[in-house]
């Protein structure tokens, strides 16, 4: 079968949270990486991927406990930058298994602040995924502490998707979706399978503590807002099913779509 080219394909941006990651326990889950090899795998023919992950605290915690890091900036950015490279290794060598390659790109929000930082951004993904690269992108948290202290890379993955023109924003999550109700609290509470109007789904934004990912439904909705001034749309799914992107691609698996 021939590849289709790279400028044909749809681009999906895929974020994956920490909580998505250690599958809700303390250590990064390695079968969960090996679930989002395939899954790449088994889209390539037809999807460009462009990973958008966090969990580089959570990987560090898996080899060093720096006192403080839950409440203080500086340590959680020391752990990160212990985490950040054996996330990477970790990627590496999952994904290579699988045959795929993959590159880091440490951002920061810089780097959407004038055209030519983000025309560089755009033109090095681009050269990447023309190459058979799969770009693995989290924020630099060494010298930017935005994400790390809110939203879990939900932004972030929502201005890379604007900037890439990107068809399609998935943020694995935790939950199915947006729920009429938290539905950690309450099973009677239903999922809101399409959303066309912010406003009108704002009064169930609901949170609720995490011992790992930041990036709460509050954060999910800035991030949606930022796919709505480009009319790009963007689901919810839940990350700790197996095949989770490519059963909610084939409509197998129910999630929350926001379509603008």
């Amino acid at each position: 079968m021939t590849d289709i080219p790279v400028d044909m394909k749809e681009k999906i941006v895929l974020k994956i949270g920490s909580s998505t990651l250690t599958a809700g326990r303390k250590n990064l889950s390695y079968g969960k990486i090996e679930d989002i090899a395939r899954q790449i795998l088994a889209l390539k023919e037809k999807y460009d991927v462009i990973l958008v992950s966090s969990g580089a605290i959570a990987t560090a915690r898996q080899f060093v406990e720096i006192g403080g890091y839950m409440k203080e900036v500086d340590s959680k950015q020391a752990m990160a930058a212990i985490g950040q490279p054996k996330l990477m290794r970790f990627y590496d060598e999952i994904f290579g298994s699988f045959g795929l390659r993959v590159a880091q790109c440490l951002m920061t929000y810089r780097d959407f602040e004038d055209e030519s930082a983000k025309q560089n951004t755009r033109n090095t993904l681009n050269k990447l995924l023309e190459h058979g690269y799969i770009p693995i992108i989290n924020e630099n948290d060494t010298v930017s502490v935005e994400e790390i202290m809110l939203g879990d890379n939900d932004k972030l993955s929502a201005l890379v998707t604007v900037i890439m023109d990107a068809d399609l924003l998935v943020l694995a999550s935790d939950m199915n979706g947006l729920h009429t109700g938290n539905p950690h609290l309450d099973d009677a509470v239903e999922l809101i399978e399409e959303v066309r109007d912010l406003e009108e789904v704002m009064q169930f934004v609901q949170e609720r503590d995490s011992e790992h990912g930041t990036g709460g439904m509050t954060s999910k909705i800035e991030a949606a807002k930022i796919c709505a001034a480009k009319n790009t749309e963007m689901w919810i799914v839940n990350g700790g099913k197996d095949n989770f992107l490519v059963e909610a691609l084939s409509g197998a698996l129910p999630c929350t779509k926001f379509k603008f």
